[in-house]
């Protein structure tokens, strides 16, 4: 997989690797939501709904909570859009190195979750903060690293746009199913449906099998999976 932004069209194996990192972006904001409190660590917009409910004083939603999700998230975009060009000047494997700093601030979150309240939920101790924060952090890291390589439909955090581009092209042409789709479409509604239902299951999978894991090592998990696949990125990369 070229690192080189967006200029050459994405091939399948970019797009699977960009779905695979959907589902985790699914999974955290699974684990997040119902292990620390009311709080997205991947979807920012419902951190800002949050946020306004909290300062008008409903919801049952602390400031804190969702302010420092937001705030991390800022910060880790802030960090990628820093870093990350100037690893790619550099002659870097900006992109395996962008997921590896994910991973690694996914794994202080979940460290920071065991060593202070075990296999419980980070709720249980009221809404832990250094962990919201860390997770946090990744993902915004994350959100600058899938918006420097720029897989169109694919941003791996959110699904609104890409369900709308999808209904709009069906929409536009209803039959092309039918009658054959030329392989720019046919990549591109791949794509969408990728991210719609990559975000569904992985908000599934994060709920049936992250969960119950309670918070620390649910982290560990996903954790795992995205050094996994920084790590096969090096591989793949320096292959002959």
């Amino acid at each position: 997989m070229s690192e080189s932004s967006s200029a050459a069209a994405p091939g399948p194996r970019r797009t699977a690797v960009m779905t695979v990192l959907t589902v985790v972006a699914g999974a955290v904001d699974a684990v997040s939501f119902l292990t620390m409190g009311k709080v997205f660590c991947a979807l920012a917009t419902g951190n800002v709904l949050f946020l306004s409910f909290a300062l008008a004083g409903e919801g049952d939603v602390p400031v804190a909570r969702p302010a420092t999700a937001i705030g991390a998230f800022l910060a880790g975009a802030a960090l990628g859009a820093l870093a990350l060009p100037r690893l790619a000047a550099r002659g870097r494997p900006w992109f395996a190195l962008g997921l590896a700093g994910e991973g690694l601030l996914l794994t202080l979150g979940g460290a920071v979750a065991v060593v202070r309240h075990g296999d419980a939920p980070a709720a249980v101790a009221g809404s832990d903060l250094v962990v919201v924060g860390a997770v946090a952090l990744a993902m915004g890291l994350r959100a600058a690293t899938a918006l420097r390589l720029g897989v169109p439909g694919m941003p791996t955090l959110l699904s609104q746009t890409a369900i709308a581009q999808l209904v709009a092209d069906v929409l536009k042409e209803p039959r092309a199913a039918l009658r054959g789709m030329s392989d720019r479409q046919r990549h591109a509604r791949t794509r969408w449906t990728a991210t719609v239902l990559g975000i569904f299951a992985g908000g599934v999978l994060g709920t049936l099998l992250l969960v119950p894991l309670g918070t620390g090592r649910a982290l560990f998990v996903v954790a795992a999976v995205v050094l996994l696949l920084a790590a096969t990125h090096l591989a793949v990369r320096e292959a002959p």
